[in-house]
């Protein structure tokens, strides 16, 4: 089936009396595909004629259910992440489009298997707000042994702000101090991704840490 007569049918789902060719058609010019489709914000989606309430609401739940499908099949699975490569096919499809930063953890236990994955924080068109406290928290909470963090920009600049170096810093850190591992903090676009760990930030920010809080182990 083509992208637009999949739309069709989901929004005949929720009209079924009706015909919903041509706001599917009109939502495919709109927003170019399936993806953006099911991505799309709800106030975009409600533009179009004959969309209607229903069909918003019905077309995010779809969304969400997909992708808590996909996360719930990779922890059963028992997934392990040994590179942001695998990461970023992991998380692409769920932030890599969205109009918003989000802000996201992957909880590993001591041999990279993926325990949990969770939105922590949503912001704002360039900025979310994270505290380090709330995500060290949270880790302990899920008896977590390594974490992974991750985050859009929906700008589609791959390089990281001084404000996401001065975070990941804080959050390596505060990891450290908690005895737990931060593998990587991804930056993610549609069309790749920036990785804190390839280019030797994270390692860096621990040989820091080191050097400030145990000058003996420099000897």
């Amino acid at each position: 089936m083509a992208d637009h007569e999949i739309v069709e049918l989901l929004l005949t789902l929720g009209y079924p009396r009706r015909d919903c060719k041509e706001p599917a058609h009109e939502a495919i010019k709109r927003f170019k595909n399936l993806k953006g489709v099911l991505e799309a914000p709800k106030e975009e989606l409600i533009k179009i004629e004959g969309m209607g309430e229903i069909n918003t609401i019905a077309l995010r739940l779809i969304r969400d259910v997909s992708r808590r499908l996909v996360r719930d099949k990779t922890i059963k699975a028992g997934v392990s992440y040994s590179s942001a490569d695998d990461v970023y096919e992991f998380l692409k499809v769920d932030i890599a489009s969205r109009p918003r930063e989000i802000f996201k953890i992957l909880y590993l236990d001591n041999g990279n298997h993926l325990i949990e994955e969770k939105t922590l924080f949503e912001g704002t068109v360039n900025r979310s707000a994270v505290y380090p406290r709330e995500v060290m928290q949270d880790a302990l909470k899920q008896h977590a042994s390594a974490l992974i963090f991750a985050h859009n920009h929906p700008s589609g600049c791959l390089e990281p702000s001084p404000e996401d170096k001065n975070l990941t810093r804080t959050l390596v850190f505060a990891a450290i101090f908690m005895q737990l591992k931060v593998l990587d903090h991804l930056i993610i676009t549609q069309d790749g991704y920036f990785s804190f760990a390839e280019h030797g930030l994270i390692e860096r920010w621990e040989s820091e840490y080191i050097r400030l809080n145990m000058p003996g182990s420099e000897a």
